[in-house]
């Protein structure tokens, strides 16, 4: 008799996420730090953090890695942000180990504040100990929980932030450095993890915070979600994320048809005395989609000193009427001290410490 249909669901996802991991004999890396031996399997981590989604997968790596030829570990990250979270760390450890996960650690991070709110900070924090813990250990690859449920609420976030077909694409499923990041559920919904613990007898925590009203993911997954689904019948998760696979697809062909226009557009050369800045032709800028120019447009902002996560849609627009509407606007001011000013025949974006180099013929 075979597994459980969840078990199995969960676990061939996860052989799916693995199939480009070589399984033959890694060899040493020369980075330090990295204590792989000789002859050793290449390592995958996942990332646990006690719930339903995070302990199916530690359960499913745990089964498919020995017959991949990999090894398989795992890592626990405590926020600091509950009573007792140390404690509750080290028992998600313990789970892990019990699975014979090797190596395994808990990770005490220190969330600090920014003016981009608790969960990015919790997020930013959360994925520096990955890299670390996967630099260390010569990870090959760290898996993580997101499921489709949380493809669905990422996309619907986005949709409320008005941020564009990037917004909506939702969470890739292989990202990072190296496509180090895994997200082999994606295509499989929370109630099927949930399921799968359960047919393991595996202990699950239930974070509270994933239903404190406090935090907008939660109002999304306890509120928005609920209400959509009652208005417009089941279904509205699936195709949510559905969205997001098609989006992901189109923003791809539209930045791969910006890099190749931007390299059209622009007239400036690029790390010349000590100029960051970028200069565009704005006739040759005004001749594209708007889709694509928007994207130049946004390259051109973050070469020149913008923030990625702060330069939003509203800024982009203004300064694309600095190229479809012009009327001799002042110049644009863009987070990061970043202008964007229109002089003759050219859009010049630049850090306000500097000044753009005189014209040659």
């Amino acid at each position: 008799m075979g597994p459980h249909p969840a078990v199995a669901a969960i676990r061939l996802a996860v052989r799916r996420a693995l199939h480009d991991v070589l399984s033959e004999q890694a060899v040493v890396s020369e980075k330090a730090g990295d204590t792989r031996s000789p002859g050793e399997p290449p390592l995958v981590l996942v990332a646990c953090s006690g719930g339903a989604d995070s302990m199916a997968l530690a359960s499913a790596l745990a089964f498919e890695a020995p017959r991949l030829g990999l090894r398989a570990g795992g890592v626990t990250v405590d926020h600091g942000l509950q009573s007792g979270s140390a404690d509750r760390a080290q028992e998600v450890a313990d789970r892990m180990i019990s699975l014979r996960l090797h190596p395994v650690e808990s990770i005490a991070i220190t969330i600090g504040r920014t003016n981009t709110g608790p969960e990015a900070a919790a997020r930013t924090a959360r994925y520096a100990a990955l890299d670390d813990m996967a630099d260390r250990c010569g990870a090959k690859a760290v898996l993580l929980g997101h499921t489709r449920d949380d493809q669905a609420e990422t996309v619907l976030l986005g949709l409320a932030r008005g941020s564009g077909t990037r917004s909506l694409s939702g969470m890739a499923e292989v990202t990072g450095p190296a496509d180090r990041y895994r997200r082999p559920f994606l295509a499989i919904d929370r109630q099927t993890t949930r399921k799968a613990c359960l047919a393991q007898s595996l202990p699950v925590w239930d974070d509270p915070h994933n239903d404190d009203p406090a935090y907008t993911r939660s109002r999304v997954r306890h509120e928005a979600l609920p209400m959509l689904e009652k208005a417009l019948g089941k279904g509205v998760i699936e195709a949510l994320a559905r969205t997001a696979r098609l989006s992901r697809d189109d923003a791809d062909a539209l930045d791969s048809w910006a890099l190749q226009a931007e390299r059209s557009v622009r007239t400036d050369q690029p790390g010349t005395d000590g100029w960051d800045g970028v200069e565009l032709d704005t006739a040759r800028l005004y001749a594209l989609p708007s889709a694509v120019r928007r994207r130049v447009l946004r390259r051109a902002a973050v070469a020149a000193g913008a923030p990625a996560g702060s330069l939003f849609a509203r800024h982009l627009e203004e300064v694309d009427r600095l190229i479809t509407a012009w009327r001799g606007q002042r110049a644009i001011n863009l987070p990061g001290r970043v202008e964007a000013a229109r002089q003759g025949g050219r859009l010049v974006i630049r850090h306000g410490s500097q000044t753009p180099p005189t014209p040659t013929c």
